[in-house]
């Protein structure tokens, strides 16, 4: 059974998946990752979400405040080998039950167009595509969603 931690981004098994997600997107991205990389600092996370599989991290994800109402989902990641599960659906509910809790109404999030998978998971879960915001506005890769909470 998947369940969820909420954590910050001290939790060593975010730190650990975050790094997979980085070897991965560096791999995806190639000479677009610097860019990206230099907004995906995880320092100062202060709600992370760490999915477990038998005390197993399988997954995370975060959120992250981008204005008084709105937060910006980031991190997302979920092992090759623990994909088509439901874990990063799991996980992107939780954060999204998160950012309601912390009074945020709406959620919004960047991802790559080498990423079909995560573009097919917002669109499932009820993101709807926006025109690229802030750092990403002119950049051909990038892919913008935004859902109401």
């Amino acid at each position: 059974m998947i369940y969820c931690t909420k954590t910050d981004s001290g939790n060593t098994d975010f730190q650990n998946l975050v790094r997979e997600l980085d070897a991965d997107l560096k791999i995806r991205d190639g000479a677009d990752n610097a860019f990206y990389a230099q907004f995906n600092k995880i320092a100062v996370i202060k709600h992370a979400i760490v999915a477990y599989e038998n005390k197993i991290p399988v997954g995370c994800g975060a959120i992250k405040e981008y204005s008084q109402e709105i937060a910006e989902i980031k991190r997302m990641y979920v092992p090759p080998d623990m994909r088509g599960k439901g874990i990063a659906a799991t996980i992107l509910a939780s954060l999204e039950s998160w950012a309601k809790e912390l009074g945020y109404k709406k959620c919004i999030l960047e991802t790559g167009k080498r990423q079909p998978e995560a573009i097919a998971l917002y669109k499932k879960s009820n993101y709807e595509i926006i025109p690229n915001y802030g750092q990403y506005q002119t950049v051909e890769n990038s892919v913008c969603f935004e859902k109401k909470l």
